[in-house]
């Protein structure tokens, strides 16, 4: 039996802020540390012609627009058919950022850097004129030192960033182009913690204490040498401070070392999903009796082990990871996320029973990490999607377009892959959420002796036999593994390149375990690429998965991807060692939609593209919450994928296909007659049906095989009702008919509104009748006007086949809703109002409250 434990991982979420420490006699006491500002703001941008990097430098920018960041260009265009699927049928292009400043600090006394949390991609930085650095990917964070460039004149400094993404599809989903996360300007003095240079564990948790050791990297730039005194402070969550340490400290000039504290929590209040506790570390560097750097860093305590044959286990309870895969953007904001629009998806995620999520297929923002911190998920971090080899960013699997716009990272990849996953890590590796490394996504389709091994394909072409999906791996341990030793290699080997991403991932973090989605696994576990990670993970070969219990008893192996079905579900229920699964996908996205206009998106299973809860809320709700729970759900029989036994009245499938999830209507508006499909979502071992009082009969759970209780029923007028339930303990939900929209229905989240220019509130429009009854099958033009100190960031009706601009301040509704987002303006007063209107509608008036605190 394998054993994989990574002890308590005390972590760092907010690496940098702006701390004020009250000083009276010692260092502990009083002086502001401005170590960390805000960087988004006033931003100048255009786009250009052509690739070519500019040589005189800083440009012209006076007829440029004004921005603010995170910015996303490619979401406010229009889509377009010519334009390519893959990537939502929205552009890239080349762009251009300017950010006029003042030099923060005098260069002699001060380091300054600046840091990009992510900028898509193939991005060149510059400060007046001088280039700074590069950076392909577009996922991880970059940074660079300022200061021997900056101005000592008192003139304005000029940063300039150009972004070249005019190989548009060089991804299989929407990307979004420019800086589309956050960017910090951090001074500090010249004996100072580094960006990223605290790794803090917890080696030994107990009910009454916790042992926290932080490794904090000091450097020390000045050119003498220096004494100080290095100290952390630890506050729970109340501000109460629970642990302390301090040592008195040298380094030599020019040096850069790493030092360890041990501080011990008493009686720790633990870090899991339902709880998810954080504390806050300060840690101060002092000299001369005066604090020159300070720290700030929430974390949390917790303890994570995977047992192989065992399965998870969170602070010592065995814990099911009911995980969605989720992609970056975010609908209608596109990748340029705010944090409140995360917010508001991850709380519908958690409130269908999810407690983790896979970031497919790249590295996430540092504030949505922060966000799963707070929030209590449990992360899969996910490092690339192609390796040596490039995909098919059209067809998926091996590349077959060859052209320069599907040009992708792994054009990049032999010369930035340590660099880039070395930066996402020391970003991320502090964050209690994060329990998996995952080094990539599906790679072995990349490398083709990986399909002829497996005696599925047609070796003429590109064909692939549907017998691989369902079927069980065709040959032994020992055929399969010869069959892979008599393969001709080419200049990488998959096996190898994995062994070097792991030993890069284990150099820097050794107490989480690495992963991988495999989609070929019965040849990645007798090829060596399975033994190159800790955890292997599988990806919709569930056919494989006993076979591989059987011959890999050493391995320990889940699942990392699905289709969340009922069957996908019962192997996590059956085999405790499989403790994992993430359903493709938790959110709609735009993308992989390759010749499917005017369709951009269409994966989503929990949430549409707007964040609208889709029937398989309800459906993961059902199965995952631990609480009553009844829903229903129709659609026409004739698209259900289901038939009448005119016999027993009974839907009959027509294929296995039939109970695989797909949408379905929450209305009971239909036709005089038609057959309708009623489909009932619930944990109850039995349910009625009733429409207008009268039964329809009972369904057992015991006879459902995916966990929906189904009926055939001819259409009529009034009420649908399910119930369910024992004696006091009765449950019942209903659908009513629908008349004539009569009213526009607005509600939002946030009345409320921060005038910090990133707070926002979502505005839900949903077409109702005369006794309020949402009307589904109606469809009107909304337009929205937003008076005072907030922008409107876009309209969208959740969709998958609106191609109706986003950034605008009109649009038609789809099932009857709408939405909209807003944002307050940064320094805002007084009242924002928002006015929905509709013709032959009475118009909405939502007011809204600003705050500058």
């Amino acid at each position: 039996m394998r054993v994989f434990k990574f002890l308590g991982l005390m972590l760092f979420t907010a690496i940098y802020s702006c701390v004020a420490v009250a000083q009276t006699n010692g260092p502990t006491n009083a002086q502001t540390s401005n170590r960390e500002q805000d960087f988004n703001f006033d931003w100048k941008f255009t786009l250009l012609s052509d690739t070519t990097l500019p040589s005189q430098l800083p440009l012209v920018d006076t007829k440029w627009r004004d921005v603010r960041l995170p910015h996303d260009w490619s979401v406010e265009a229009s889509f377009d058919e010519a334009l390519e699927g893959a990537t939502g049928y929205l552009p890239g292009g080349v762009g251009v950022y300017q950010k006029h400043f003042k030099t923060p600090a005098n260069p002699i006394e001060k380091s300054v850097f600046v840091l990009f949390d992510g900028v898509y991609n193939n991005a060149t930085f510059w400060l007046n004129g001088q280039q700074l650095g590069i950076n392909p990917y577009g996922y991880s964070p970059v940074y660079f030192e300022l200061t021997d460039k900056l101005k000592t004149d008192g003139t304005d400094n000029v940063l300039t960033v150009h972004v070249d993404h005019s190989r548009y599809v060089d991804s299989r989903w929407y990307t979004g182009s420019g800086i589309y996360r956050n960017v910090k300007l951090i001074m500090v003095d010249k004996l100072h913690i580094p960006i990223w240079g605290t790794f803090v564990t917890t080696p030994e948790i107990s009910k009454n204490e916790a042992t926290v050791n932080i490794a904090v990297k000091v450097i020390n730039d000045s050119t003498e040498a220096s004494d100080f005194q290095l100290s952390t402070v630890i506050v729970d969550n109340e501000g109460k401070k629970v642990a302390q340490s301090s040592q008195a400290l040298s380094i030599n000039s020019s040096n850069e070392l790493t030092f360890t504290q041990t501080l011990a929590v008493a009686n720790p209040k633990l870090w899991d999903t339902h709880t998810p506790n954080l504390y806050k570390a300060l840690t101060t560097i002092a000299r001369s009796n005066k604090i020159i750097d300070t720290y700030e860093s929430p974390f949390g305590i917790r303890h994570i082990e995977f047992i192989n044959n065992q399965g998870f286990f969170l602070n010592g309870k065995a814990t099911q990871m009911q995980g969605v895969s989720l992609h970056h953007d975010g609908g209608l904001v596109g990748a340029a996320v705010p944090k409140g629009v995360w917010k508001r998806r991850l709380q519908k995620l958690k409130d269908a029973g999810v407690n983790a999520i896979r970031t497919a297929h790249n590295p996430f923002s540092a504030e949505f990490l922060t966000l799963c911190d707070e929030m209590g998920f449990l992360v899969q971090n996910e490092f690339f999607d192609e390796f040596d080899y490039p995909k098919d960013k059209r067809l998926n699997k091996h590349e077959r377009h060859n052209d320069y716009i599907s040009r992708g990272y792994t054009e990049h990849f032999q010369q930035w892959a340590k660099s880039d996953l070395t930066r996402t890590m020391l970003r991320d590796r502090n964050h209690p959420s994060v329990v998996q490394w995952s080094l990539g996504n599906e790679i072995e389709w990349t490398y083709l002796n990986y399909r002829e091994v497996t005696g599925f394909w047609d070796t003429t072409n590109d064909d692939i036999s549907d017998n691989f999906w369902g079927g069980a791996p065709k040959f032994t341990v020992e055929e399969l593994r010869q069959r892979y030793n008599d393969t001709p290699k080419k200049e990488f080997v998959l096996a190898q390149t994995a062994k070097k991403l792991s030993n890069w991932t284990r150099e820097l973090d050794p107490t989480r375990p690495i992963t991988t989605n495999m989609i070929i696994p019965q040849v990645s576990l007798v090829s060596g690429y399975a033994d190159a990670v800790d955890i292997a993970g599988f990806s919709y070969r569930n056919v494989s998965l006993t076979w591989a219990l059987q011959n890999f008893p050493d391995k320990h192996i889940t699942i990392n991807e699905n289709p969340g079905t009922w069957d996908d579900l019962l192997y996590v229920y059956q085999y405790p060692e499989i403790f994992s699964q993430f359903m493709w996908t938790g959110i709609d996205y735009m993308g992989e939609m390759h010749k499917k206009w005017p369709h951009k998106s269409g994966w989503g299973d929990i949430l549409d593209l707007a964040g609208f809860p889709m029937q398989g809320h309800n459906y993961y709700k059902s199965v995952w919450v631990n609480e009553p729970h009844l829903s229903l759900g129709t659609l026409p029989l004739s698209e259900s994928g289901f038939a009448l036994d005119v016999k027993t009245g009974l839907a009959v499938s027509d294929s296995a296909r039939a109970y695989w999830w797909r949408d379905s209507n929450r209305h009971w508006n239909y036709q005089q007659g038609d057959l309708v499909l009623v489909e009932v979502a619930s944990n109850h071992a039995m349910v009625e049906l009733m429409l207008n009082g009268r039964s329809l009969g009972f369904r057992s759970m015991s006879e459902s095989p995916d966990r929906l209780l189904r009926w055939v029923v001819p259409y009529e007028e009034g009420e649908l009702l399910a119930r369910a339930g024992f004696k006091n303990q009765e449950q019942t939900t209903s659908l009513s008919t629908a008349g004539k929209a009569v009213s526009l229905h607005v509600s939002t989240d946030n009345i409320d509104l921060l005038a910090d220019g990133y707070d926002v509130a979502h505005i839900v429009v949903q077409l109702q009748d005369s006794q309020g009854t949402p009307v589904m099958t109606e469809n009107v033009k909304l337009s929205f006007e937003v008076q005072g100190a907030a922008r409107l960031l876009g309209v969208d009706n959740g969709a998958s086949d609106n191609i109706q601009d986003f950034q605008s301040n009109s649009l038609v509704s789809a099932k009857g809703r709408a939405l909209a987002i807003i944002q307050s303006e940064l320094h805002g007063s007084g009242l924002v109002k928002v006015i929905v209107s509709a013709d032959g509608f009475a118009e909405q008036v939502l007011t809204f409250t600003l705050n500058r605190t």
